[in-house]
């Protein structure tokens, strides 16, 4: 291959027949495994094909002598639900038969990638909570203590809400990470994806969604989820998932993803598109590698954008909090907006910090919220690892008092977050919000009365009524409404 040749891996799903991407969806597309790229022309099994450089560009930055690869999966289109429309996807709720298939789907992938003993271990000590603390907690916090006694979470959650809110409670504070991070694996959460479609009359996914890898030495992964590849998009969402950078994957949320994707082309978006980054989990490796694969990956999403106005940064949690740390390392192309979901902001505990922050933190550890500040130090500490202090800005944003830094920092058009009156990371978010207003960015924010941490990605799954369901996603895309309109 001459020197110049860049080389793009396809998974073995589709092979291209017609001449260009624009035969996406249709039924008849197959494809080759590997394809060589000479800039804008795909060459492989079947003859010339000519590549869409909008959406999988090439970096910039790749040297004659290196190669980029892309793996790319590419889903095509089958029997729709009743109510969706061609490219968009909303399934319903999470029901007790999906925990079933979930559970089951989890219990080979425990065995293969934990072990039989470390599996039964973990069993074995969460036997007195299912057995005894969840349902004895679970009848009296619902149906015998006294009204006023029971958090607003409480009362307001669904009785399958409010069960499931209890388990990831005990498995968030309990449950090692190298088990937890079985559970949103790509192996688990895939197969699992595709049994709900296929439970909602779905026979293959109708959104278009790919894989992507740059294995330049600091390169990186990332899922794109889009309505039309073949077609420039006119928003882009920059995401970056949660899970405490121990846990977590692009493939857990590819169902969020996908429903968001669905809600924006309702809202009057033609192609919206996501990029959502798979960085590199903690022990894995540690502090700068998953903030530089996010510049990197950002970079590599404003060159597919052509344009950063129509760009907006997203993440919740711990993914909200690579997203800031994104803002203050870059100072350059701005995004246009920034959405972020219960941002885990200060890799310190607002146990350890003042008097009035205990206080307050105290307050809402009392009501219902399922994280659990000494697991969040564990995991902060562990990202920091000896490289970097915990207090540092760069590596925990809430940590940056400099207004003049975040005035600099700040999108074009602003900030939007959304967190929850009764998680635990409150504190610091209202911390953050007073530090953003008074360094003169645009500022709004959402705060859910009985809310939990990260409920707009929860409630997609858990809530019954579809409203519900989708009112954070409604909100965030509101917001992009309002800032970047359609062209």
């Amino acid at each position: 291959m001459h020197a110049t040749e860049r080389t793009l891996t396809v998974d073995n799903f589709l092979v291209f027949k017609t001449a260009s991407f624009r035969g996406l969806f249709r039924e008849d597309i197959e494809c080759s495994h590997a394809i060589h790229n000479t800039g804008e022309d795909l060459r492989g099994v079947t003859g010339h094909r000519r590549l869409p450089r909008f959406l999988f560009p090439l970096p910039p930055t790749v040297s004659d002598n290196m190669s980029s690869t892309s793996t790319l999966t590419y889903p095509t289109t089958g029997k729709m639900g009743k109510s969706s429309e061609k490219g968009t996807m909303i399934l319903g709720p999470v029901s007790y038969l999906d925990c079933l298939v979930f559970c089951i789907l989890l219990a080979p992938n425990l065995l293969w990638y934990v072990g039989l003993t470390d599996t039964l271990v973990c069993v074995l000590k969460a036997l007195p909570f299912l057995l005894f603390e969840l349902p004895v907690s679970f009848v009296w916090e619902r149906y015998l203590c006294r009204p006023e006694e029971r958090s607003l979470f409480v009362q307001k959650a669904t009785p399958f809400e409010d069960f499931v809110i209890r388990c990831v409670r005990y498995a968030f504070a309990n449950v090692p990470p190298r088990i937890g991070r079985v559970f949103f694996s790509e192996t688990v959460a895939r197969p699992f994806l595709q049994f709900r479609l296929l439970r909602r009359g779905f026979l293959k996914s109708p959104i278009c969604w790919a894989k992507y890898e740059d294995v330049r030495e600091k390169g990186f992964k990332g899922v794109w989820v889009t309505r039309d590849p073949a077609s420039k998009p006119d928003v882009v969402i920059y995401y970056v998932h949660g899970g405490g950078f121990l846990m977590g994957s692009s493939y857990f949320y590819l169902e969020f993803l996908m429903t968001w994707l669905s809600v924006l082309a309702q809202s009057g978006y033609n192609n919206p598109a996501i990029f959502a980054l798979e960085y590199t989990l903690v022990p894995d490796a540690s502090y700068p590698t998953q903030i530089e694969e996010v510049l990197a990956s950002y970079a590599y999403v404003l060159d597919v954008a052509g344009d950063p106005t129509i760009v907006t940064v997203s993440g919740d949690s711990a993914g909200a909090m690579l997203v800031l740390g994104l803002l203050l390392h870059n100072n350059a192309r701005k995004p246009a907006l920034a959405l972020l979901i219960s941002p885990w902001v200060t890799l310190t505990p607002a146990s350890e910090g003042n008097g009035e922050a205990r206080q307050r933190l105290q307050r809402n550890l009392l009501k219902s919220d399922y994280l659990d500040i000494p697991q969040l130090s564990r995991y902060g500490k562990q990202l920091a690892g000896s490289k970097i202090s915990v207090n540092d800005p760069l590596v925990s944003p809430g940590c940056c008092k400099d207004r003049a830094w975040w005035k600099r920092a700040g999108p074009e058009r602003g900030i939007f977050l959304t967190y929850g009156a009764e998680e635990v990371l409150a504190p610091q978010i209202e911390d953050l919000l007073e530090i953003l207003k008074g360094a003169g960015i645009t500022v709004d924010s959402k705060r859910e009365p009985g809310g939990i941490h990260a409920w707009p990605v929860a409630s997609l799954f858990l809530s019954g009524e579809e409203s519900k369901r989708l009112s954070g996603l409604r909100a965030m895309t509101q917001k992009i409404r309002e800032e970047i309109p359609s062209r």
